[in-house]
């Protein structure tokens, strides 16, 4: 795929939300790490309804360890892998008191270092939180990138990479953004919606007209 037909993909999906952002309800840097560990094999629909009653009663590290692994554990029973990501959160929150002041660091080391947070999850922190240019592949991004021709790759490490590379720096802020709304709704994996797709004349798909 050329640059060209990058900035024009890129351009109609700004054009279709010009200010996208993550589905997952946040208010604070340390709410939207929670909410990402939390969102691991789980929907942010699940994972918002969890958030929407743990947040109002703790929504600070020293808040949640007060709670302690058991008291948070019924505030995400109800998500997936709930008792693992509740040690994670436990530990997390502790070392943000012990190393961080109660606040979540912006560096990519130290947001790795944290128990449950691998580099997707930094580069949702990173990006959506703090603004820096990031982006984090997740199963949607994986997808479209690959089957759109925008940048593929053999894993999610490479699509990362080729993404930061060739999405035009404009749009770089927030296209990680553009493309999982892109995979969640139109791109979808087993029958993507190709006839109702923005980007549908550009995509190098190449069964695409099978879905039409």
């Amino acid at each position: 795929m050329n640059k060209q037909k990058r900035i024009e993909i890129f351009t109609r999906l700004r054009e279709a939300n010009p200010n996208p952002t993550t589905e997952l309800n946040y208010s604070s840097p340390f709410e939207l790490l929670i909410a990402v560990i939390l969102s691991a094999q789980a929907t942010d629909v699940g994972v918002n309804k969890a958030t929407d009653k743990l947040f109002p009663v703790a929504n600070t590290p020293e808040a949640i360890l007060a709670l302690g692994v058991d008291g948070l554990k019924e505030y995400i029973k109800t998500i997936g892998l709930f008792n693992s990501k509740a040690e994670n959160v436990i530990k997390t929150c502790r070392i943000l008191v012990e190393k961080h002041g109660g606040q979540v660091p912006e560096r990519r080391e130290d947001l790795e270092a944290l128990p449950g947070v691998g580099r997707k999850t930094a580069n949702v922190v990173l990006n959506t939180a703090f603004g820096h240019m990031a982006m984090a592949v997740d199963t949607h991004i994986y997808r479209v990138s690959n089957r759109t021709g925008i940048a593929p790759g053999k894993n999610v490490l490479e699509v990362e990479n080729r993404l930061m590379r060739l999405v035009p720096k404009e749009f770089l802020l927030d296209a990680h953004h553009w493309l999982i709304l892109h995979g969640r709704y139109t791109c979808t994996a087993r029958k993507p919606k190709c006839g109702a797709c923005i980007i549908e004349d550009l995509c190098e798909f190449k069964q695409k007209r099978d879905y039409l």
